[in-house]
């Protein structure tokens, strides 16, 4: 089947690019899975962002595996690949390019010189931010542009603006904050990245598997099984999935409902453990984020339409970045999740 019959026409069409994209589906988890044991729901949400166009932090102590998951699916995607190891002294030039004079040869055998712009590692397909709170926030937020608008543009002589290959994923790992040596993420950065997925410890099951994969001298091959135009044709196939009215005004709600009283938001939703902990709630990128999300879920599982159940299994990894809690949540300990949690066990399915 081409990438052209994932453009649906009629329900019979319709379901034979579902049924697709879930083989596809399928077979980029089995091919990460040759390498990395457990995290399934970390898993599912990593190709929840490829597919809905989206960017992902993994958020978790060192050894996890968090830079072999995004190792892993680079190689089992056919997209260019490029690494960024983010540290205190790394320099906004250092990711996005710079602009350099070279010698010309021009007309008669002279040679003059010109500005010419070098793309930095920015300018690939799928982007590895290892360790993105180490750098300071001048270098962090050299991804604003990118991440939000799929273009950089440098300024002073010979720059411009330079659009970004198609799909472009930024794929950031990110150390948590009580770690020496790590700066907070502005609000402005967390807002651009589609979910936010903590990694946890394996189980002792897992622990021992992965010890049977790597202290055993076996080597393992993943192989590419699919390619840009069949990851941009998925990505619009996603955006087309149906959602209900009544649906689409649950996630709407959701949304609603982080915003406390105050700060431009009559706080109607709100239920009393956000007036009590949350500052500032989520934006609109959280809503898009959970009707993608949701539809990537729909039609991974076969479904032609989203349900309740899919809005809020995103909800979580959607929103828990985008909220800012305040100092009473803290003293308090509570978290992001835990008031995601309750709007969820609290906010009625009808209006």
């Amino acid at each position: 089947m081409s990438t052209a019959a994932l453009d649906p026409q009629s329900p019979e069409q319709a379901r034979e690019a579902i049924e697709r994209f879930r083989a596809d589906y399928a077979r980029v988890r089995q091919q990460i899975s040759k390498v990395i044991v457990g995290h399934e729901e970390v898993v599912d949400g990593v190709l929840s962002c490829l597919f809905c166009n989206g960017h992902v932090l993994l958020e978790g102590v060192p050894g996890l595996g968090k830079t072999l998951l995004i190792r892993t699916l680079a190689r089992a995607l056919s997209l260019s690949f490029s690494r960024v190891q983010f540290t205190p002294d790394l320099m906004p030039a250092d990711i996005v390019g710079t602009t350099i004079v070279r010698e010309v040869d021009r007309v008669g055998g002279a040679v003059g010189r010109e500005f010419s712009f070098q793309p930095g590692p920015v300018f690939a397909q799928i982007v590895l931010a290892d360790e993105i709170n180490r750098a300071t926030p001048k270098t962090q937020s050299a991804l604003l542009e990118a991440m939000a608008e799929r273009s950089v543009t440098i300024g002073g002589a010979g720059g411009g603006t330079h659009q970004l290959p198609r799909p472009f994923l930024v794929m950031a790992t990110q150390n948590p904050l009580e770690q020496e040596g790590t700066y907070p993420l502005p609000e402005a950065q967390l807002d651009r990245f589609f979910f936010k997925l903590v990694v946890g410890y394996s189980s002792r099951d897992e622990l021992s598997e992965i010890l049977n994969r790597t202290t055993s001298g076996v080597e393992t091959s993943v192989e590419p099984v699919l390619s840009a135009e069949d990851i941009m044709a998925y990505q619009r196939l996603i955006q087309r999935a149906a959602i209900a009215p009544h649906i689409q005004d649950y996630a709407v709600r959701l949304v609603l409902s982080t915003h406390p009283k105050g700060m431009r938001s009559s706080g109607d939703f709100a239920t009393p453990m956000v007036s009590r902990f949350v500052r500032v709630g989520a934006s609109p990128r959280a809503a898009q984020a959970v009707v993608l999300a949701a539809k990537c879920r729909a039609l991974r599982d076969g479904r032609p339409s989203v349900s309740i159940d899919d809005l809020k299994i995103a909800a979580v990894p959607a929103m828990r970045h985008r909220l800012i809690l305040n100092f009473e949540s803290e003293a308090e300990g509570v978290s992001a999740d835990q008031v995601i949690e309750n709007i969820i066990a609290t906010l009625p399915v009808g209006a």
